[in-house]
């Protein structure tokens, strides 16, 4: 396979029973890779090693006066460089290509994982662990892929040589084989407390970039609470851990590396004593001399070779659990068990089928349009999720109390944070542990299956959650619009419903080169050259395109005026008809065009009608609406 095929079509099923499996399962799915770095790293070590043989000879043809012998060795020794010098070049061509291949095949592995659990992913984990993962981790892991063929190559040519001099010279043979592994032997009791003060230097480090991506997600409320310099104080702190694990671990790497020089050093300089005693003694020619020096002196570079291996595949375990903790999580479930094999729902039977949610009691009719009028936007928030299929574990039901979140400003300003592999937290620094996560809420039922059990490609068909910060993604327009539909709605059709006319001449206005054409049009990286409202309407429209059976919309117009919010409401009435729609909104425009309107309270359904008909009825629903005070409600209630 060359690289120009990467990705991989498939990067297989990895054994993620341990990290040492996960390795193991990642060399065999590379085995003919590392099969043709061992060959050609043998030909490159063993052109190496041979090398002073003839250079060997040669000397002592030199001596002994034989010209032809000179000239034999002389061409021996060109050859073997020849061949010693392509066979560099193929050995770091083929271990590149490991090494970018293992990252890649990896870094698939983790955006397959993300894409299945969809979000429920940033429940689970930080965002930052699997950034970390997917980035500084897969190096780890690539360099240990990359180093372990030119090892075996090491190990090969390190027993040929060994096997040489014995026959050669017994003496020096057994000192030669002996010797590597007594060197090697060397190195393995600064393996365990590199390892451990690496896997602490890669653990504050993950917190240090949590705490970061924190601080800079709610750095708008850090400012408005005057929160900065607490915050920095915190990452200064957090950021000086780091360094300091870092040089604990620096100072253990120092004193291998310090190994892999002074004890080679040794070896060399103890077998050529010996071998220039045999030369003065006449045991031994000046020639075998020099060539039995330059055999000892090579060994050196296997040997730096195995310092190497043992740092890479230090940091490739913990580098490797860090990746099988992410791989290993699988889809949060409310009520289905795990073991229970998927269940199926077919499309037109999911249009025809209500929505309910157990947690709250909220039922949606099909093919009418609620709306969901809640006072706790972070309970609307979870309410989409929980209707889309995701039940996040940890997350406690709706009313229910419950500690700030991590990857909030909020939940930082309370002091809690979570630890990176996924362990306890602490609150309000004085190191106590963080209460145990609250149990999943059931899931949400579409016609009677739970939709955490479905397939999660065949549940995100089926209901589309239309998040409050949509992405969206640069290309043209027509690409925007270019997703799974039914066909029902043309995007024309959508954009008119989004009230988007002003979207499109800004695109066109903004890329001359789309000759009018408001699909040919580019949109910049995240919509970045349009407002809030103008990329709010568009990723509206696109989720109209979608036309899925099921539409979960959290607040859809929130960055619009009054007058285009109105006829936005107009517009998804009309292009949804006959389709579920859940709408979760305070805005009584909104409301009023909705079929049924639900009122949450305290996590439950408390009251239920039309927008008109709980205004005049109920005063919990006019003072989530119109904002009344807390006082006025309380005398009108009593």
């Amino acid at each position: 396979m060359s690289l120009v095929q990467l990705p991989m079509s498939d990067p297989g099923s990895p054994d993620l029973t341990s990290p040492r499996r996960f390795l193991r399962w990642l060399g065999r799915s590379q085995r003919r890779g590392r099969v043709l770095a061992v060959l050609w790293g043998v030909l490159h070590m063993g052109g190496q090693a041979a090398i002073p043989l003839f250079v060997g000879r040669g000397i002592q043809a030199a001596i002994d006066g034989d010209r032809s012998a000179v000239l034999a060795a002389g061409a021996g020794a060109f050859v073997l460089g020849a061949v010693q010098a392509a066979a560099a070049t193929m050995l770091h061509r083929q271990t590149v290509w490991n090494w970018i291949t293992a990252a890649c095949q990896i870094r698939q592995l983790v955006a397959r994982q993300a894409s299945r659990l969809g979000a429920g992913l940033s429940h689970r984990i930080a965002t930052g662990e699997v950034v970390a993962v997917s980035s500084g981790d897969v190096e780890k892991i690539g360099w240990f892929v990359e180093i372990s063929a030119r090892l075996w190559a090491a190990v090969a040519v390190w027993l040929g040589v060994s096997v040489v001099v014995l026959v050669r010279q017994p003496v020096l043979g057994l000192a030669v084989l002996l010797g590597v592994l007594v060197l090697a032997a060397a190195f393995w009791p600064l393996i365990g407390p590199f390892e451990r003060r690496f896997d602490e230097q890669r653990s504050l480090g993950g917190k240090a970039g949590e705490l970061a991506a924190d601080t800079v997600a709610g750095l708008r409320v850090l400012r408005g609470i005057g929160g900065e310099e607490l915050f920095l104080d915190r990452y200064r702190e957090a950021s000086q851990k780091v360094r300091a694990a870092a040089v604990r671990t620096a100072r253990v790497w120092a004193l291998m590396r310090a190994q892999q020089v002074l004890l080679p050093g040794a070896f060399v300089v103890g077998v050529t004593w010996y071998g220039a005693h045999l030369v003065v003694r006449g045991d031994l020619g000046v020639g075998d001399l020099v060539a039995v020096y330059g055999a000892t002196a090579f060994l050196a570079g296997p040997l730096r070779v195995l310092g190497e291996a043992a740092h890479a595949w230090t940091a490739a375990r913990v580098s490797a659990a860090r990746a099988v903790r992410v791989l290993r999580l699988e889809r949060a479930s409310g009520t289905a068990s795990p073991a229970a094999p998927a269940e199926s729902l077919p499309a037109d039977r999911a249009a025809r089928s209500d929505l309910h949610d157990p947690a709250t009691g909220l039922t949606a009719p099909a093919g009418l349009l609620t709306a969901v009028v809640c006072g706790d936007p972070d309970a609307a928030g979870a309410l989409a999720e929980r209707l889309g299929g995701h039940a996040p574990r940890g997350r406690a039901a709706e009313g229910a109390p419950e500690a700030a979140a991590v990857g909030t400003s909020a939940g930082i300003a309370a002091g809690t944070a979570d630890d990176a592999d996924g362990g306890t937290g602490a609150a309000g620094g004085d190191g106590a542990p963080a209460a145990p996560p609250a149990p999943s809420p059931p899931s949400a039922r579409l016609g009677g299956a739970a939709l955490d059990a479905l397939p999660l490609a065949e549940a995100r068909a089926l209901v589309l959650v239309h998040d409050k910060e949509p992405v969206l993604l640069s290309g043209t327009l027509a690409d925007l619009f270019a997703v799974p539909a039914s066909g029902r709605v043309a995007p024309a059709d959508a954009l008119a419903a989004a009230c988007a006319d002003d979207v499109l001449d800004a695109l066109v206005d903004g890329a001359p080169d789309a000759q009018g054409d408001p699909m040919r049009a580019r949109i910049t990286e995240r919509g970045r050259s349009l407002s809030g409202g103008q990329r709010q309407r568009l990723a509206l429209a696109r989720s109209l395109v979608a036309d899925p059976p099921v539409l979960v919309l959290d607040e859809p117009t929130s960055a619009v005026d009054a007058h285009t919010e109105s006829r936005i409401a107009d517009g998804l009435r009309e292009v949804r008809k006959g389709r579920t729609t859940v709408v979760l909104a305070t805005s009584p425009l909104l409301l009023d065009r909705a079929d049924r309107v639900v009122l949450l309270q305290d996590g439950r359904v408390a009251a239920t009608g039309t927008h008109r008909e709980l205004m005049h009825t109920d005063p919990r629903y006019r003072s989530v609406v119109t904002r009344e005070e807390t006082a006025d409600l309380q005398e009108e209630t009593a």
